[in-house]
């Protein structure tokens, strides 16, 4: 089992930035990969992204180099800063650990970001 927890959500105008964290806690071991989806109120769930435990990481092709995916290991947390902020950003962001032979998953409970004017 694996525990996720995230923080940093909140409010922003256009053009701001967030920081958000995911803590993973529990039986992290074998090869994985944690990552940020988000979904927006009637949309489907989207890939943020990505960050493999080799160092990989991919991101959604609406990122367009404004956010950056990075991880500490020793914390087992991964990290989403968010720049540039769009109100099409605006979603429930949430933190995403899969084991990459897709026997395991687990989701945090969510955090939301609100972009507005």
């Amino acid at each position: 089992q694996v525990q996720l927890l995230e923080s940093g959500g909140g409010l922003v105008q256009p053009g701001g930035s967030l920081k958000l964290s995911c803590e993973a806690s529990g039986n992290i071991f074998g090869r994985h990969v944690m990552g940020w989806y988000r979904q927006a109120p009637g949309k489907e769930r989207e890939l943020v992204a990505a960050f493999f435990d080799s160092g990989v990481k991919t991101y959604g092709d609406f990122v367009r180099g404004r956010f950056t995916i990075s991880r500490v290991d020793a914390e087992n947390t991964i990290y989403l800063q968010m720049s540039s902020l769009e109100p099409e950003d605006t979603a429930v962001y949430y933190c995403n650990f899969r084991t990459l032979d897709n026997r395991l998953e687990y989701w945090g409970q969510g955090t939301q970001v609100t972009v507005f004017s």
